[in-house]
């Protein structure tokens, strides 16, 4: 993709009071939404990312101004984004190198909570959360490492996806502990943050610890079996706890099965993320800055950063060692339960009392999210309440890793049964959509590898997020991009069709118009029992894109469209389906 330069704001500068602590959200906010394409699965949605992820000619300061530096390139997970249609609007606050889970260590101030200004947002991805549950924007990154991805989710009344380590690609992410770094998404509903993962997921062989992964892809069974710690610790908080109650009903009679688990090795594997050599990756992370510029690093962050340099490699091996103990310890609750409930935090903390008492306050909210990914695990963070103080409370599904899919399943139809809103807004949830299945294998093999594969095109109720869209991803098929037909075809909306599907005709030349679609990888051993599942009048044929080349995908016979209404002046599905919405409001 070639790059661009996007025009900036200056840097915010700290509010001077809390009544305007809502500006500490954004560090740099663009003058107009920036997109490298018009058409994708994420066309229509803005975004926005943590200041520790690189956006070409943006500066990143991971909220240091003493670090800060302009990359000449996107990170991978921004040029995706990109690509599959998102609009970036800009980049958010953060706790200082990631270094925090409340949102109040940085230089350009403490994010507020999106309920009460003076309570804490979360963090280290305070900004990120912030925006998304405001309704700033569509969805937004973060990054997790003991729980940023998750724990502002819980504290807004938003979701939180923390996708299994190395899904996402981490190039061009300032690294806070890089072996247990996730990209996290945000988003006010679970299909939206499952279609952004589904964008952004893939292999990147220059992030060294992206992996291949196999999602599982079934849904958890009707009748399945939750995990809930033998121990709760709520600090004294007594709404919290009587929602996390309220929390295990809900998931009974969304037939679930509560089963008390061993909580000790999973404590004790989150007592280690600070309690021991393992900090000294967070030091090896920024080591030729930090020894330069120490003085320029708040605390807590300089402390907490400061303390790896005491730790010997022996030191390191010890507790490596120690983690893995404790992981084969806390794997046995697997074989007694499907997912693992916790809260997503036990409780809120006024951003007076966190700065006050930053390190202890800060390690409690982390009680239920440090460990998730030292055991290399998977977690959504939905909203559960608005608790009698107007405060929102979260729960979190754990999951082994590449149970990406699964958790969102469930967590959809957990927070579809809450009756909430959407974030901080007014808008209630809209109905719960088929989420696609994120795909088994999100890097296919070569072609002329791994047997023969099929291209196809899909303009319909075939795409991304759309309700056909699990007939390609049960066969094994993986989005290769997004583009367009070319300029010679008409698109009709189909009456009578369940579920609404639309026709694609080819017309003559300058009668047409492009119309949007999705490039879709298949295996030839599925590919014709996919094609008997398709209904007439719809039928594959050969069609022409917009680069030249060409694509199997969907066509219509010429008599179906001529009582259907043509929107080809709407240039794809999507666009059609959101005027839908529209009218509807």
């Amino acid at each position: 993709m070639v790059q661009t330069a996007i025009p900036v704001d200056s840097i915010a500068k700290p509010p001077a009071r809390a009544g305007e602590l809502a500006g500490c959200a954004w560090i740099t906010k663009l003058d107009k939404p920036f997109a490298s394409s018009e058409t994708g699965p994420l066309a229509g949605l803005s975004f926005a990312v943590k200041d520790n992820i690189d956006v070409a000619g943006i500066e990143t300061t991971a909220g240091c101004l003493a670090f800060a530096y302009q990359p000449a390139e996107h990170a991978t997970v921004v040029r995706k984004l990109l690509a599959a249609g998102a609009r970036l609007a800009g980049k958010t606050n953060l706790d200082q190198f990631a270094c925090g889970l409340n949102g109040t260590r940085s230089p350009y101030g403490a994010v507020p909570n999106a309920f009460n200004p003076l309570y804490i947002s979360g963090g280290s991805s305070s900004g990120s959360a912030y925006v998304v549950a405001t309704g700033q924007v569509d969805f937004s990154l973060g990054t997790d490492t003991a729980g940023s991805g998750r724990v502002p989710a819980g504290l807004n009344n938003i979701v939180g996806l923390k996708p299994s380590k190395g899904l996402i690609s981490a190039r061009g992410v300032v690294p806070a502990a890089q072996s247990v770094d996730c990209v996290s998404i945000f988003a006010r509903t679970v299909g939206i943050a499952t279609r952004v993962l589904q964008a952004a997921m893939g292999h990147d062989a220059a992030d060294p610890y992206s992996r291949r992964r196999a999602l599982a892809t079934t849904p958890f069974a009707r009748s399945f079996r939750f995990g809930v710690p033998s121990r709760l610790e709520f600090f004294g908080d007594a709404l919290s706890e009587a929602a996390f109650g309220d929390a295990v009903a809900r998931l009974r009679e969304l037939g679930g099965t509560p089963v008390a688990v061993d909580y000790q090795p999973l404590a004790d594997a989150a007592t280690l993320l600070y309690e021991s050599a393992l900090v000294a990756e967070r030091y090896t992370a920024i080591r030729a800055f930090f020894d330069r510029h120490e003085g320029e690093i708040i605390e807590p962050v300089r402390g907490i950063i400061a303390k790896g340099r005491a730790y010997s490699a022996a030191d390191l091996y010890e507790a490596q060692t120690r983690l893995q103990a404790l992981g084969q310890q806390a794997a046995v609750m697997w074989d007694t339960i499907d997912v693992l409930l916790v809260p997503t935090a036990p409780t809120h903390y006024t951003i007076a009392q966190m700065q006050a008492d930053p390190v202890a306050l800060n390690r409690n909210l982390g009680a239920y999210t440090n460990f998730v990914n030292l055991l290399d695990y998977a977690a959504i963070s939905v909203p559960s309440a608005i608790r009698p103080d107007g405060l929102p409370f979260g729960i979190t599904l754990v999951g082994p890793c590449g149970s990406d899919w699964q958790l969102a399943e469930l967590g959809q139809r957990y927070h579809h049964a809450t009756g909430l809103m959407q974030g901080a807004t007014c808008k209630p949830l809209p109905a719960a959509q088929p989420l696609a299945a994120l795909c088994p294998h999100p890097n296919p093999p070569p072609r002329g590898e791994g047997g023969k594969r099929v291209r196809l095109a899909v303009v319909g109720a075939h795409l991304s997020g759309m309700p056909l869209n699990g007939q390609l991803t049960e066969r094994g098929a993986t989005l290769v991009g997004a583009t367009q037909t070319a300029s010679n075809y008409r698109f009709f909306a189909l009456p009578g069709t369940v579920p609404p599907k639309p026709g694609l005709l080819r017309v003559a030349p300058g009668t047409g118009a492009r119309i949007a679609l999705e490039i879709w990888d298949m295996p030839l051993e599925h590919y014709g029992s996919f094609v008997a599942l398709i209904p007439a009048p719809l039928g594959i044929g050969t069609l022409e894109l917009a680069d030249g080349s060409s694509a199997q995908g969907f066509l219509c016979e010429a008599q179906a469209t001529a009582d259907a209404r043509d929107i080809s002046h709407l240039g794809g599905w999507r666009a059609y389906i959101a005027s839908l919405q529209q009218q509807q409001q």
